[in-house]
């Protein structure tokens, strides 16, 4: 075979664009000078590749076959990769659609946009994202798939784990037969109890199409996968309490006046309610799934008194009793990602909880006493898990803990800080 890409590498390419991309990284080619020597444009090119064209002209296909110096079987390979996608679009094969969203998506564009190219442009097939309780993955998850859907016809399969550690237990031979060697995303919510990684790998052989994105509250790092943390909406820095325009532009605030502007027909963000605004983002982290409380209670309680409660007692913001939402407290959405902390993690959590404003790496190296390797790593665990966030810095990376957890961590003292032994740099939390 010419360009040395082997007959199973050919079969298991998920469809003719991942074909077009494996075959011009073989010997070299950017999509430019593929584009020079097919006389396409580079958007062609680029199109293909990443599905969102799905039926290449027969010229199309002879002339990219030329121009990546394509013979005998190999060339072969690659047209008929081109007609079996062009069959399996045909009409009476509509590739399966996902869950219809019970709300809308807001602040979450950035992330949404990244997952859906981590997929149909840069190949990922594996990804796992994860996240506190209420920090919206699964809206996340129902908007990539739902770009996927429309933009580049994947079927999409939904399955609801339920945090059971098998997800698909009795419906493996049902998928692979459902899904054949059509592009697919299998996204596998609430997989809190772990995915099976062999059953796993034996999809991805019977199904060269597939892409898995699996949501979960904690991390369990699978070969070959890559693991996403999900981090609550930016939340207003205090300078902005006074303006209200620029105020409504931040995430957190966004979503929240996506919600009030629903309840309350006419509501309008005005300077005197501003600070009140800002401040219940700040006190609830920009958490998309307690804004949606808070702004639940706004029917019968002002954003001033809705912070006032907070202050006093944050863990009593509750789901109110009739609007569409998660049920439960706040407590909920926190507790388990503190419970299921290994004593290190809460030991550092501990010093950090008392750190005024955001912090450094290095900052929690003398805080603690522990060497810079440990440290870092214990960071890296503890942002994985939301505890605490990235803020914004000119002065390199910087973190800061939840309001929320300090004042869970503070209320149930864990075990003391203690001298820890050095852990591998950025290592995977659990």
């Amino acid at each position: 075979m010419d360009g040395g890409l082997s007959v199973q590498a050919v079969r298991t390419a998920a469809g003719f664009g991942e074909l077009l991309r494996l075959r011009r990284e073989r010997i070299g080619l950017t999509q430019q000078c593929l584009a020079d020597h097919a006389t396409l444009s580079v958007r062609a090119i680029r199109d293909m590749e990443s599905g969102r064209v799905r039926r290449p002209r027969n010229e199309t296909v002879r002339l990219l076959a030329d121009a990546l110096r394509l013979e005998g079987r190999s060339r072969t390979d690659f047209e008929e990769a081109a007609r079996r996608q062009q069959a399996a679009d045909e009409p009476g094969d509509e590739p399966a659609a996902p869950p219809v969203a019970r709300g809308a998506i807001v602040g979450r564009e950035a992330e949404a946009e990244v997952l859906a190219d981590a997929f149909a442009v840069h190949g990922d097939r594996l990804v796992s994202l994860v996240g506190l309780g209420g920090v919206g993955k699964t809206r996340l998850a129902l908007e990539v798939a739902r770009r996927l859907h429309l933009a580049v016809r994947w079927s999409v399969r939904w399955v609801d784990c339920g945090g059971g550690p098998h997800p698909w237990r009795g419906r493996l031979d049902d998928l692979v037969r459902d899904i054949g060697e059509r592009p697919a995303l299998l996204v596998l919510d609430g997989a809190d109890g772990g995915v099976d990684a062999g059953q796993l790998d034996g999809l991805f052989r019977h199904c060269p199409g597939l892409r898995v994105l699996i949501t979960a509250r904690e991390a369990r790092p699978l070969p070959g996968g890559q693991v996403i943390p999900l981090a609550p909406l930016p939340v207003p820095d205090p300078e902005l309490d006074a303006e209200p325009e620029a105020l409504a532009q931040v995430g957190a605030v966004r979503l929240l006046l996506s919600h009030l502007c629903r309840l309350r027909p006419g509501y309008t963000l005005e300077r005197s309610e501003a600070p009140a605004v800002a401040e219940l983002c700040r006190r609830l982290d920009g958490l998309p799934g307690a804004l949606e409380r808070a702004a639940g209670w706004a029917l019968v309680r002002s954003t001033a008194q809705l912070v006032a409660g907070l202050a006093a007692v944050p863990f009593t913001l509750a789901a109110p009793p009739v609007v569409f939402g998660a049920r439960g407290d706040l407590r909920d959405d926190l507790e388990p990602a503190i419970l299921r902390l290994t004593d290190r993690q809460r030991a550092l959590l501990e010093v950090l909880v008392d750190e005024p404003g955001d912090w450094s790496g290095e900052d929690a190296v003398v805080r603690s006493g522990w060497t810079l390797q440990t440290c870092l790593a214990t960071v890296h665990e503890l942002l994985s898990r939301g505890l605490i966030r990235s803020v914004p810095s000119r002065d390199g990376v910087r973190f800061t803990v939840l309001n929320l957890c300090r004042r869970l961590v503070r209320e149930e003292p864990g075990p003391r800080l203690a001298p820890a032994g050095d852990v591998p740099l950025l290592a995977a939390a659990g």
